[in-house]
């Protein structure tokens, strides 16, 4: 490498580390437009955030449904797996049992 490549390289601004696994605060928006703010990192699987929400509700995990910009997120996902930003929204929908009579 010649001196105005290595000059070059150390100007650059670096990435820093702890971004990638800076926490971000997600909202969770019911249907019915309750909030639920959740600070988690970047890296943490978001089934943590799941189940937490599902205790502070009362319900099963198994009976609610997570939506990130209308797709369903899934056990192995993270924020940033998804790509997702500061102050971002899932959508929770409950799980409907049953049909119509």
């Amino acid at each position: 490498m010649s001196d105005q490549e290595e000059q070059q390289a150390t100007q650059d601004p670096v990435p820093k580390m702890e971004d990638a696994n800076a926490p971000i605060n997600i909202k969770v928006v019911t249907s019915s437009g309750e909030e639920v703010f959740f600070k988690i990192k970047r890296n943490t699987k978001l089934s943590k955030l799941q189940a937490a929400y599902a205790s502070k509700v009362g319900k099963e995990v198994s009976s609610i449904r997570f939506l990130y910009d209308g797709n369903r997120i899934n056990e192995d996902d993270t924020p940033a797996s998804l790509e997702m930003e500061d102050n971002d929204t899932i959508d929770v929908m409950v799980e409907q049992v049953g049909g119509s009579a």
